[in-house]
Parts: C-alpha cells; sequence; structure tokens
C-alpha cells in the first residue's frame, strides 16, 4: 500500500521587516498654560515622503514640527523617530536639522564657512568638510558664489544657502519651518520646484510647515490640514481639493464656495463647490440666478463675484467669455452636478 502524500511545510511565510515611519506622533497634546496648541495630534509620516503640515497662523503646526525637532516637549503622547522613542533625545541627538524662516546665516562667515560650519563643530577635518560643502552648494546652484558673505546674497540665495547647511550633515529627516514666507511671489514658486527637485535627488524626508495652500499642493506627497490644534483632514493635494471632508478644508484648501442645500438644488447637507466648476450663461433655466457685486481681472480668468439669496458665490472663467458684464448686471449661473462635494461637517 503506498504511503501518503507527505503534508507540505506549513511554515510562516515571513516578508521583508516592516519599514518603521519617519515621524510618528501618537496622541500628541502640547498645552501652554490655559492653550491647547496640539491636542491629540496623530500621524505617520513615511521614509523618503515630502510632507507638509498646513493650517492658519495657531493651528499647531509649528508646535508640531518643534516637538518633532526636539525643540518643544510634548504635554502628553508619544514622538518616534525612524522606530526610535525620541522623548529623551536631545535636538541634537535627533537625526534631524531644521530650516527655519530667518535662515539665521552667520554673516561675518563666507557663505562656504556657513554650509560647512556643522562640520567644523562634529571635528570633520578642513579638507573634507570644505569638499562636502562645496559639493552641497553645487547642489542648490551656488557653487560659484562660496567666497560671498550672506549680506551679499539675494533672498532666494540665502535661503539655498540654509538649506545647503542644513543638508551637509547629511539627516535623515529634515524640517521646514516657512522658509519661503520672506520671499516674493516669483521667487517663492521657483524655490518650490527646487526644494521638491532636491528633496527627491537625496531621497531624505521632508517637513515643511506652511500657511501657503499652493506651496503645500505643488511641492507635498501629503499634507495634513490643521485647525485649532488638530488635523481636520490628511491626504494627497488631489484628494484634499478634490474631497474635502468639511467647510473648512473647502474653503482654505483653493476657497470652494460652501453652499447650502436649497441654494444647490439638493434636499439636504452642506456642498462644496470649486469656483473654476461655475459657469455663467445667460441661460433662464439655469440653477442659479443672480447679481454681479465683483470683476477682478486675473489675466486669463475672471473671479466673478455674484450676490445670491443673501450669499456671495464666487466663480473663476475665462476673461473673454465675461467681457460685456457690469457690476450689478443680473447673471445665471451653472455647474456639473457631478462637481458637487457633499461635506460631512453639515
Amino acid at each position: 500500500m503506498a504511503s501518503p502524500p507527505s503534508a507540505p511545510d506549513l511554515q510562516p511565510q515571513t516578508g521583508p521587516p516592516a519599514v518603521a515611519p519617519a515621524v510618528a506622533l501618537d496622541n500628541l497634546t502640547c498645552v501652554f498654560g490655559k492653550v491647547r496648541a496640539v491636542d491629540g495630534v496623530t500621524l505617520n509620516i513615511a521614509q523618503g515622503e515630502f510632507y507638509s503640515l498646513l493650517g492658519p497662523s495657531g493651528s499647531g503646526k509649528t508646535t508640531c514640527l518643534r516637538v518633532i525637532g526636539g525643540f518643544e516637549a510634548a504635554s502628553s503622547g508619544s514622538v518616534r523617530l525612524f522606530g526610535q522613542d525620541a522623548a529623551r533625545l536631545a535636538a541634537y541627538d535627533r537625526p534631524v536639522n531644521t530650516v527655519f524662516q530667518d535662515y539665521a546665516l552667520f554673516p561675518h562667515m563666507s557663505v562656504l564657512d556657513n554650509v560647512a560650519y556643522a562640520l567644523t563643530v562634529r571635528g570633520v577635518g578642513k579638507a573634507e568638510r570644505l569638499k562636502k560643502a562645496g559639493a552641497m552648494l553645487e547642489l542648490v546652484k551656488l557653487g560659484e558664489l562660496g567666497s560671498r558673505r550672506p549680506a551679499q546674497l539675494s533672498g532666494g540665495q540665502r535661503q539655498r544657502v540654509a538649506l545647503a547647511r542644513a543638508l551637509v550633515n547629511a539627516p535623515k529627516l529634515l524640517l521646514l519651518d516657512e522658509p519661503l514666507g520672506a520671499l516674493d511671489l516669483k521667487l517663492r514658486e521657483a524655490m518650490q520646484t527646487e526644494l521638491r527637485a532636491i528633496q527627491q535627488t537625496l531621497g531624505i524626508t521632508f517637513v515643511y510647515v506652511t500657511h501657503d495652500q499652493g506651496e503645500a499642493m505643488s511641492m507635498s506627497d501629503r499634507v495634513a490640514v490643521f485647525r485649532a490644534g488638530k488635523i481636520e483632514q490628511e491626504g494627497s493635494p488631489r484628494e484634499l481639493y478634490g474631497h474635502p471632508r468639511t467647510a473648512f478644508v473647502a474653503d482654505f484648501v483653493g476657497g470652494a464656495n460652501v453652499l447650502g442645500a436649497v441654494l444647490v438644488g439638493q434636499s439636504s447637507g452642506t456642498y462644496a463647490l470649486r469656483p473654476e466648476q461655475i459657469s455663467l450663461t445667460p441661460d433662464p433655466g439655469a440653477p442659479m440666478r443672480g447679481r454681479v457685486t465683483g470683476l477682478h481681472y486675473l489675466g486669463a480668468t475672471t473671479r466673478v463675484e455674484v450676490q445670491v439669496g443673501g450669499q456671495t458665490v464666487h466663480a473663476s472663467v475665462p476673461s473673454g467669455d465675461v467681457l460685456h458684464l457690469k457690476i450689478n448686471d443680473q447673471t445665471a449661473l451653472n455647474w456639473n452636478p457631478a462637481d458637487l462635494r457633499r461635506l460631512e461637517d453639515a
């Protein structure tokens, strides 16, 4: 009689070990007197991710960044960096560097020496530190300006020096606290492109604090929108823009119209509708009519304000389509019903 086939080997299958998040905050709370600056924030930031903390002043985003960097102590909750509990780690013992808004460059040092300073503190030999500092200046496209002093540079160039200085120690995590806030619009937009390119070249984790939704949307893999010490919503820029869950997120990220059910022909709820999703039409059968109260020419588009039932509705339309409009004209508004996003907090 033939022997039965042997049972298959049922040893547990083991895959590659899970990669710890670069940053893990668990129920983080920071209280200053009577103010809960951060109120139970939980988030995970993956290694190699460009992650932005977005929100208005006083929303808790900068306090979170300072806790991650070791500049503030949490009242409760935990902070883990690359799987390690950071509660007892001093700022200088964390695998982190920070770029601040004011740059804090040494005015008496050359650009090259400013970048090399952190290596000097660590006892790196002169030849090696100057080589590394020079290479980092090349990365931020300032290789030919190493002999200048900070006062001889433009705002954008000083920002790049501060970035090079923060990166020269090869941190695993870079924190950026509104570093573009002092720059003019055109330079700020150019630096957004540069920052994203540098982050992708180096592959390190960037955590970026800003109140400017355009900055967060253009650079980030994911964004956490802060409000009153809490995260209101987290997701990719596309998710936040296309599918806001609350009226605050709908308005703060992209300036959506927040409209009641009756105004948009629905039976209940509150809805978000983006200005660019609204068209103006002479069609008397359009779902909404109102009086033009504002015309703001922006080049290719014009932002039109229309008073409808006591509420101002904003539409962003091609400028050529509204050449005939004047203040106090009556107009009709139309949209695709599929563009309406019902909000959760209504």
